[in-house]
């Protein structure tokens, strides 16, 4: 694939997600809604010191996202949580996946000691067994961890 690059964004509401937030909805997942309405209302903007949301552009194109967030369940500020993680269909099972979450685990292991997530898919679950995450609930609202 040509042209493609990931990079830290500063400021979600200057590209066009649009098309990435329907195709997610069109797949069942309304966690980019949820980005898109909590970064409009400052609610979740990733911009604490320690946060960060990266997207995998082609070209001008957004064609993936993730975020890192200071784990909202635990009281334990070395807890990271990884977020709102979305590579478009046209784009999948070529490595860009990979790519954004060792960009995202590089960033955590600066501030973290452990990033738990959430997901509820088949293929959600064998990717990040297969990035080295452990399978388990020990973390509130968490289904999966990964010790730094």
């Amino acid at each position: 694939m040509k042209d493609i690059y990931i990079q830290q964004i500063e400021d979600l509401m200057i590209y066009e997600y649009d098309y990435l937030v329907q195709e997610s909805k069109d797949e069942g997942f309304h966690f980019l809604v949820k980005l898109i309405s909590e970064y409009e209302n400052e609610i979740n903007k990733f911009n604490k010191t320690v946060e960060c949301l990266y997207g995998i552009f082609q070209g001008e194109k957004l064609i993936g996202i993730g975020g890192l967030n200071v784990d909202p369940y635990t009281e334990n500020n070395k807890i990271g949580r990884l977020r709102r993680f979305y590579i478009s269909k046209d784009y999948r099972r070529i490595g860009l996946g990979n790519l954004l979450l060792n960009r995202l685990l590089s960033h955590a292991e600066k501030y973290f000691q452990i990033v738990v997530l959430h997901t509820d898919t088949k293929q959600g679950n064998a990717f990040y067994l297969a990035n080295g995450f452990v399978r388990g609930n020990i973390y509130k609202g968490s289904s999966h961890y990964k010790v730094l």
